[in-house]
């Protein structure tokens, strides 16, 4: 795009009110936050979510998401927060709405789990595997056979690979026809919880959750 075409875009949006300019430079404006209050207020998944979500932390003080895959990531659609947690970790995504890159959490990866082997060749040819952490998967043969795994035992756990000090853990979310619509996940500094506690006394609540979203939806 050149940037006279770049230019009309953006003095079109700034006229339609989605954008705002102090004559240097542009900034989106409140409206836009109309598209996602129309998409929270209007879908299903969120609704049905968001009381699940706020049980789970009133019996753990520990902080949840559900995630949607878009492309190169997965957007946080309901979320819950460990309000009385002084120690609390505020991870990349714990925000309705934020976007982060799938390969590197635990949720954006079991939603690439479920797609076909065709769709995730696709999907890596389009979105080259960045690095992070130290900790994120690089190589592709690697990452497809994590995938794979994944996908046997229906639950992803994740650690550092987006952001050092923090793991998780996800589980799928099925709706109809059996197919994957979105994940459940639980994100936690790793100072306050270990890998061996999310897995026995977490992961259980999620897959329970998960269950009980999908009667619903």
């Amino acid at each position: 795009m050149t940037r006279a075409a770049a230019r009309r875009h953006l003095l079109t949006l700034e006229y339609l009110g989605y954008l705002e300019s102090d004559g240097h430079f542009f900034y989106l404006s409140p409206k836009v936050l109309r598209f996602s209050g129309s998409y929270i207020g209007g879908a299903t998944l969120p609704k049905v979510s968001q009381p699940l979500l706020n049980l789970l932390t009133n019996q753990t003080s520990l902080i949840y998401s559900v995630m949607v895959l878009d492309g190169y990531e997965a957007i946080t659609i309901a979320r819950s927060a460990a309000m009385q947690q002084e120690d609390r970790v505020n991870p990349y995504g714990l925000t309705l709405g934020n976007r982060l890159p799938a390969h590197a959490t635990s949720a954006g990866k079991i939603l690439l789990a479920y797609l076909s082997t065709d769709e995730q060749q696709q999907w890596l040819v389009h979105y080259p595997l960045q690095r992070i952490t130290k900790f994120t998967q690089t190589n592709n043969a690697a990452f497809l056979k994590l995938l794979n795994t994944i996908k046997e035992r229906e639950w992803c756990y994740s650690s550092e690979e987006h952001e050092l000090g923090v793991h998780a853990v996800a589980v799928p979310i099925y709706g109809q026809q059996n197919k994957v619509v979105a994940a459940i996940n639980i994100v936690s500094p790793t100072t306050r919880t270990t890998k061996r506690y999310l897995i026995e006394h977490i992961l259980p609540l999620l897959q329970d959750t998960a269950r009980e979203i999908r009667r619903v939806i």
